[in-house]
């Protein structure tokens, strides 16, 4: 039964992600791509990082887009989120980064002219989550795609909540290191000082 149902799953996974290579050639002919990658990157992670690099190399133009949720509380404001994002990125000339709030991506990537949406792909949770919301988006607007791309094993298990999750413990900064870039290490770090100080006044 457990066999049954991974070989299920697996087929269906390679029936729907599509490959780095598939992807470069079903873009081939056509004059200029553009594309949409959005999370609330707070903060982003190595792993959001792969992301951008590969869809960077495919399209033309990728808008890197920071959601903001008013209901929602972030360890960062969305100018800090976008901060990071644009040193982090600065040596990507393709790359524009932008906000979002209020409004459904789909509809977002329609306003921006984009024709593709990019999702990564870490598990088996994300892969439904993702696919329920690529039907719908596909309902409101069929004549955008969305384009799965799944991270190597290194960075399959990395988000933001688990590095988050690790500030404050003993020789967390080692740690964290191995999961987000350097810049965004440095700032983790001050924040959890300013917290720390803020505790003893």
């Amino acid at each position: 039964m457990v066999f049954a149902v991974r070989f299920a799953l697996n087929l269906s996974i390679k029936l729907w992600i599509v490959s780095y290579n598939n992807v470069i050639d079903s873009l081939g002919t056509q004059e200029m791509t553009k594309a949409i990658y959005a999370g609330s990157f707070d903060p982003i992670t190595n792993g959001h990082l792969w992301v951008i690099d590969k869809a960077a190399a495919i399209f033309d133009e990728l808008i890197v887009a920071v959601g903001d949720n008013p209901g929602k509380s972030y360890t960062f404001s969305l100018v800090e989120r976008m901060s990071l994002l644009e040193k982090t990125l600065a040596n990507h000339k393709n790359i524009k980064i932008d906000q979002f709030s209020g409004e459904f991506l789909v509809n977002y990537a329609l306003n921006q002219q984009a024709s593709f949406i990019v999702r990564g792909i870490r598990n088996s949770q994300d892969y439904e989550f993702e696919k329920t919301l690529r039907y719908v988006n596909s309902d409101v607007c069929s004549t955008i795609d969305t384009i799965f791309l799944i991270p190597p094993r290194d960075y399959a298990e990395v988000s933001s909540s688990l590095v988050k999750g690790f500030v404050g413990t003993n020789g967390w900064q080692n740690i964290v290191a191995k999961y987000v870039p350097e810049i965004v290490l440095n700032k983790l770090i001050n924040k959890n000082e300013e917290e720390v100080n803020a505790k003893r006044e």
